[in-house]
């Protein structure tokens, strides 16, 4: 185990130090018991057996009997509370990695996420996480008492006959060394395995997810053979842990039952003047045979322990990425914004060098509304990611109301700021918190906005009203009624900035009169930014701006900009009504 992962499996555990102390204690208690035992027997074949005496000295065979059975008793009970509190030690931590790793994923920015795909998100906080939670109930549980144990019967043999025990630790190399390249050997093929079982784990939730998708393309049997090409790489990946482990498991047994042989044999022919008593013999061979399970133990549980340090680094790969979390606490919050956004020399990139946006500078006015227009891959959207600072620009300036954008609290930044998607993601949730969104919104206030959304014809037919629940991903409602959701959202938030991206798309056209209605009494009053595809949607905002390769290329009203012979919105806005018509 690295010295950087034992640190971080450390500092999973410093907080239950005092309850790990206990746990130690009793893991002593139980291992004394577990020494005292065979030495009970070895009194009652040698004192009372071989000399046919039921009694000596007041104490009889069955009083031995009773204290042996009142020590499996104390042991099986100790046993059981350090198994629960271990257990219990270690759901706990593992609530608290799994809140870890959502608490990031929430305060990761956008960049995070997409870099990150979604399935590994998964796989961490499910998969990885259950690899933990098999490390500390299956080895922490066992793990100090085995080491107690193996010092407790190495120091017994060492006292019954230090000749008999250096013979028997004439073993330990062979079974370190069978260990050491196993393990080397194991360790490889369970970090590609694990690595195939992730790609396993990404593939399914891809699938689920996009399972319409497959279903409309006829792509099932095509989906059924890549998941059985990548199952089928998974279980080759597994055969050669099997393979060591059992190697390992089969190595054990012969080593124990040699250990034994060998014990015999040497008392048996009085070899090295060794000379014990039957009872003697018995304690001994109970001994090495007590040694040998626990190195068993460890040694069968050492894919659980390669998984764990497999997964604990790849958990704290994230959680130590403090590039990628957001800061919410700091920064300016002014009383007001007022809406006013400037753009001053931006160039973007998303990847280095590969700019998005290419000098591009433009004002709003506070209560103005511009749209912008031009082809797909003309820098659109990433202008509305930019405002909302999702991602941070590499040259020039944003500003808000004349403050740095990077200097505003972000928290307050977004609260000011609403936005509706083509496709708005709807949660498993009723549709009053799909609207609320957990903010302290009042119940007529959420009714105002669905009026406002002229939603409330759909609202009221739903069998429960604004109390329905919604399925996953808003499944139960067309892409027109999730827009409808979408639009009651963001008139409950009421923000300084409204942001709308060809959001009446899936809307039919009585309820886009209507909501287009509410859109221009707010866009009097609030600055409004249209992203336009239809362009029969802008004629009437104070200012287009045309983008063409990351680069603003015209901006004006919509009269002004078709008064330009031969310009790229006049061209852009007669293909599309030609286009109409045809």
């Amino acid at each position: 185990m690295k010295n950087n992962t034992f640190s971080k499996m450390l500092k999973l555990l410093k907080p239950k130090r005092k309850s790990l102390i206990i746990i130690f204690i009793l893991a002593v208690i139980i291992n004394i018991g577990e020494v005292v035992k065979p030495y009970i027997i070895k009194i009652v074949i040698d004192d009372y057996l071989s000399l046919k005496i039921w009694e000596k000295a007041g104490m009889t065979i069955g009083i031995l009997g009773a204290i042996y059975i009142g020590i499996v008793l104390l042991g099986s009970i100790l046993d059981f509370i350090i198994t629960t509190a271990t257990s219990m030690i270690g759901e706990e931590i593992l609530y608290n990695i799994r809140n870890k790793l959502f608490k990031y994923s929430m305060k990761s920015n956008i960049l995070f996420h997409d870099k990150t795909p979604s399935g590994t998100l998964f796989v961490r906080t499910t998969s990885d996480v259950e690899d933990i939670s098999n490390f500390f109930k299956d080895v922490v549980t066992t793990f100090a008492k085995d080491i107690i144990m193996i010092i407790a019967l190495l120091t017994m043999m060492f006292t019954i006959d230090y000749r008999l025990a250096l013979v028997c630790l004439g073993l330990i190399p062979f079974v370190i060394i069978t260990t050491y390249l196993t393990n080397k050997i194991s360790k490889k093929v369970r970090e590609y395995s694990k690595k195939v079982k992730t790609n396993l784990n990404i593939f399914m939730a891809e699938s689920i997810y996009g399972v319409k998708l497959i279903k409309l393309f006829n792509k099932q049997r095509i989906k059924e053979k890549e998941y059985s090409k990548i199952c089928d790489e998974f279980y080759k990946s597994r055969m050669p842990i099997a393979i060591t482990e059992g190697l390992i498991v089969a190595f054990m047994v012969i080593f124990e039952n040699l250990g034994v042989s060998l014990i015999v044999w040497i008392c048996i022919n009085n070899l090295f003047s060794i000379s014990l008593d039957v009872g003697v013999i018995y304690m001994f061979i109970t001994y090495l045979k007590q040694i040998f399970a626990p190195i068993q133990r460890i040694v069968e549980n050492f894919e659980i322990i390669q998984e764990a340090i497999i997964s604990v680094d790849k958990i704290f790969n994230i959680l130590e990425k403090d590039e990628y979390i957001e800061d919410f606490d700091t920064g300016i919050i002014p009383k007001k914004i007022e809406g006013k956004i400037e753009f001053k020399h931006v160039w973007f990139a998303y990847k280095n060098n590969e700019w998005v946006l290419k000098d591009v500078s433009f004002t709003i006015n506070p209560g103005e509304s511009i749209a912008i227009v031009g082809r797909t891959g003309s820098g659109k959207t990433t202008i509305i990611n930019l405002i909302n600072r999702f991602y941070d620009i590499q040259k020039g300036e944003i500003l808000i109301d004349g403050i740095n954008i990077k200097d505003i609290n972000l928290k307050f930044l977004r609260q000011n700021i609403g936005i509706v998607l083509q496709e708005p993601f709807i949660f498993a949730n009723y549709i009053e918190e799909n609207i609320k969104m957990n903010q302290k919104i009042t119940d007529d206030e959420v009714d105002l906005a669905i009026n406002l959304a002229s939603a409330d014809l759909f609202v009221n037919s739903l069998p429960k009203g604004k109390k329905e629940i919604a399925h996953e991903r808003g499944e139960s409602f067309s892409a027109g009624e999730k827009q409808l959701i979408a639009y009651a959202r963001i008139f409950a938030k009421n923000p300084a900035i409204f942001i709308l991206d060809e959001a009446t798309a899936n809307i039919d056209t009585k309820n886009e009169e209507l909501i287009q209605k509410s859109v221009d009494k707010i866009s009097k009053e609030k600055t409004s930014i249209f992203i336009a595809h239809r362009l029969s949607t802008i004629v009437n905002v104070d200012k287009i701006i045309v983008l063409s390769h990351g680069k603003i290329i015209e901006q004006g009203s919509h009269n002004e900009l078709l008064k330009i012979p031969n310009g790229y919105y006049y061209k852009l806005y007669n293909s599309y009504y030609q286009n109409l018509s045809v």
